[in-house]
């Protein structure tokens, strides 16, 4: 079980407030109103928002960060409206913290409450899930069979992890043979196992370092949409951390469907600059894990690369054709990323994308948020199928857009409210430093524009660490921010 450090090294390191933030610069935030300008992004609604007095079904379908921050918002700006929640989840799980209980800082009691505390007075509470939607009757039926009709709904069903995808891997694997994974959780029941899990797994992989031998570690990042795109960089480099602080080190890999560090040109050269502060850290782009042989510790690969076709004379270059190839890699210890998608109910519906790359996500609009085809219906956090949002602080934001939008729609209103797109990313890159990635449709959208963004600070770190918790309980799910 993982345990709070109180005197280590760790949390020395963790605590001391390394001098990267000047005096002038901490008094500058303190003169832009403390805690207020440290939200990550302040929300494009006023709390003073549209309201309705109409009596109207309303509809959530989802209970976790995103469920919860569209219910509490509407049921102020709707007061005879009648509300219900499908949620099967009794316990409230604070996501971000599973990072912070796999490098050792929090516990399993730091981010779980019951989620009757955040569902307002008034509100059915189905305990159940959505099994199917039927938006052409504004209705849907639950795993018991309940129907329930609406005349507007929020959808907010989160996303599914998908270790079976990987050929040979369960999700019963964590945990065994040197795997560990973080994401790995029942969101219904609220455990953080893979959190857990992970930390016995960074103490693991110290042991094997001080043995001697410097054991391989590979760290992976699938081809679908993931929450959190910055969590696979988040263990590697608190992993390594953790053993740098003990003069140990490994055989890094960083395997990745992905092309590049990250899609920001500045933090992918600060990344790099941050692998060098560790050992070997070999990164595989362009490779998707699709295989493992559990037992004997080997790890599959799908490589896409390119090669030179025939010479185009008219557009003077050459046709690039792409080429895949299975790659096996021995390893240690690995920490897998699962493959995640919408769930069932929504891919099967006829509220998801149809087409594309998208296929099978909420189909709603990239700025307002609101169903394209069925306009009583919006989506809210990880299950809408736009071009970036998949994080709580992408979900706090959506918040406002949402409830300002269906108020509107209900009122027979424009749609006003406009989600930019706003995304952040807090990139652990050691023991006490963060890189606070925050972007939006139209590039870097930082809370806080004199800090480079790019810079990995003390300041983020001890924001994440312990006041982005109780403004999430605090604030957060009571529709105050």
């Amino acid at each position: 079980m993982p345990h709070k450090i109180e005197s280590s090294k760790i949390a020395y390191d963790a605590l001391n407030p390394i001098a990267d933030l000047s005096r002038r610069d901490a008094m500058k935030l303190l003169g832009l109103g403390g805690v207020a300008t440290m939200m990550m992004g302040v929300p494009t609604q006023a709390e003073a928002g549209p309201s309705s007095d109409k009596k109207v079904k309303v509809l959530v379908a989802g209970g976790g960060a995103g469920g919860i921050m569209a219910l509490v918002r509407l049921k102020k700006a709707m007061p005879n409206a009648e509300f219900t929640i499908i949620a099967p989840n009794e316990t409230h799980l604070y996501q971000p913290g599973q990072i912070f209980i796999a490098a050792g800082l929090y516990v399993h009691s730091d981010v779980v409450k019951a989620n009757k505390e955040f569902i307002p007075d008034g509100v059915e509470w189905i305990k159940d899930e959505v099994a199917s939607f039927d938006p052409d009757h504004n209705k849907v039926t639950t795993r018991g069979g309940k129907e329930v009709g609406y005349d507007y709904m929020v959808v907010a069903t989160g996303i599914v992890y998908h270790y079976e995808w990987i050929t040979g891997l369960s999700a019963a694997d964590i945990g065994t043979n040197g795997i560990s994974s973080v994401y790995l959780s029942d969101l219904e029941k609220g455990t953080t196992h893979g959190a857990n899990v992970t930390w016995t797994w960074f103490n693991e992989l110290k042991a094997a370092s001080a043995s001697g031998k410097k054991p391989t570690v590979i760290y992976t990042q699938p081809a679908t949409p993931i929450k959190c795109g910055g969590a696979p960089q988040k263990i590697l480099y608190l992993s390594a951390d953790h053993l740098k602080k003990e003069g140990l080190g490994a055989n890094y890999i960083f395997a990745t469907n992905g092309g590049k560090l990250f899609g920001l040109k500045e933090i992918a050269e600060s990344l790099a600059e941050v692998q060098k502060r560790y050992d070997t850290i070999t990164n595989k782009f362009k490779h998707n894990l699709v295989a493992m042989d559990v037992a004997n510790k080997v790890a599959t690969f799908e490589r896409t690369y390119e090669v030179k076709g025939e010479y185009d004379k008219d557009l003077q270059e050459y046709d690039m054709i792409e080429k895949k190839e299975m790659v096996d890699i021995n390893y240690d210890f690995i920490h897998v990323v699962p493959p995640m998608a919408p769930p069932k109910a929504v891919v099967e519906s006829k509220l998801g994308w149809q087409k594309g790359s998208a296929k099978g996500w909420l189909e709603v609009d990239m700025h307002t948020l609101q169903h394209r085809r069925y306009p009583n219906v919006f989506g809210i956090g990880d299950v809408c199928g736009i071009p970036k949002g998949k994080t709580g602080g992408s979900a706090r934001h959506h918040g406002p857009i949402v409830a300002g939008n269906l108020v509107a729609q209900v009122n027979g209103q424009p749609l006003k409210e406009k989600f930019d797109g706003y995304t952040v990313c807090p990139l652990k890159t050691q023991y006490g430093k963060i890189i606070m990635a925050e972007f939006n449709y139209d590039g870097y959208a930082p809370t806080i524009p004199f800090l480079d963004p790019a810079t990995p600070r003390w300041f983020w770190w001890a924001f994440d660490l312990y006041m982005l918790k109780p403004m999430y309980w605090h604030l957060m799910l009571r529709g105050w921010m």
